[in-house]
């Protein structure tokens, strides 16, 4: 390593860039940066031009001519805001109950486990997650089945005769999605939770605050970054669910990126349909966590 260190191809190169503060600017700054390119703005970037295509993909030495006609497309026809709508109103419910479970949790591991246990009530609550989403989207199915747990354990203490019915419904897809994505409300609500200075709390009930004054006054307050980065998490991740409707819902679930997914799996000149949906939806999806975010998470905290 010295050697290379010293040597006059590493020091004319490498070595040139890194003893200046631009240049180590510029190395530190380049990874992400051609990253978030690759990965991100590049597949939008050819999102968008598809849907501005008349048809896909351009035959070659033709003309390709650009049009709105894929996006007039959900604006002319109110088929399609069915499931939008059934998909943002899932997507907020799912959020809300999944807030409403996780918070009890990540409040009893950030203040009621003891700090050396914290590590090992963590790796408890992330050894499910550890499998992919179709694995556990299968386990939900297991569960709910008519032959399920829920339901042998329910005909073994004599509480039904016959099987409820709770797969391809409603309830069996937003189960679904409240448990593939508990994760990712968990881990910022723990963060934001286990910082807040226990002295606050100390002093409040010193003061003669009771558990609720102390959780409404301090708690709540203090662990909002929290619960605006797990929701806005949640809502993102459900809105865009592809899978876990499919093999959890029924006919009256059809969310959107299913009806998304029916563009590109047909014929080839639906693609531009297809992706034009795709922006709309995301559009709309950041639009609302941006009002969201600045609704909750603009304001100053209050002690």
């Amino acid at each position: 390593m010295a050697r290379m260190v010293r040597s006059r191809l590493y020091r004319s190169t490498l070595g040139a860039v890194i003893e200046t503060r631009p240049g180590r600017l510029v190395l530190l700054t380049a990874v992400p940066m051609l990253w978030l390119v690759a990965m991100h703005i590049g597949p939008i970037y050819e999102m968008f031009k598809i849907s501005l295509f008349a048809g896909y993909p351009v035959e070659a030495h033709a003309a390709a001519g650009l049009t709105l006609g894929s996006y007039a497309i959900f604006f002319r026809d109110s088929l399609y805001y069915q499931p939008l709508i059934r998909s943002f109103i899932f997507a907020f419910g799912a959020t809300a109950f999944t807030l409403v479970v996780v918070y009890p949790v990540a409040y009893y591991v950030a203040r009621i486990v003891r700090p050396e246990g914290r590590s090992k009530a963590l790796l408890l609550l992330l050894v499910p997650f550890w499998a992919g989403e179709i694995i556990r989207t299968f386990s939900v199915i297991m569960l709910l089945a008519n032959r399920g747990a829920i339901n042998a354990l329910l005909r073994e203490i004599g509480l039904i005769d016959r099987p409820i019915p709770m797969l391809y419904t409603s309830f069996s897809l937003g189960f679904g999605l409240v448990y593939l994505i508990s994760l990712y409300m968990l881990l910022p609500l723990y963060s934001a939770i286990e910082k807040i200075p226990s002295h606050l709390l100390d002093a409040a009930a010193d003061l003669g605050a009771g558990p609720f004054t102390r959780f409404r006054r301090i708690i709540l307050p203090l662990s909002r970054d929290g619960i605006v980065s797990g929701c806005s998490l949640v809502f993102l991740t459900c809105i865009g669910v592809f899978a876990t409707p499919i093999l959890l819902g029924g006919p009256s679930t059809v969310l959107f990126p299913e009806t998304i997914s029916v563009f590109f799996h047909g014929a080839s000149d639906r693609w531009p349909v297809g992706a034009a949906f795709s922006l709309i939806l995301l559009v709309s999806s950041l639009i609302t966590v941006g009002i969201f975010m600045r609704l909750v998470g603009g304001r100053g905290t209050k002690v």
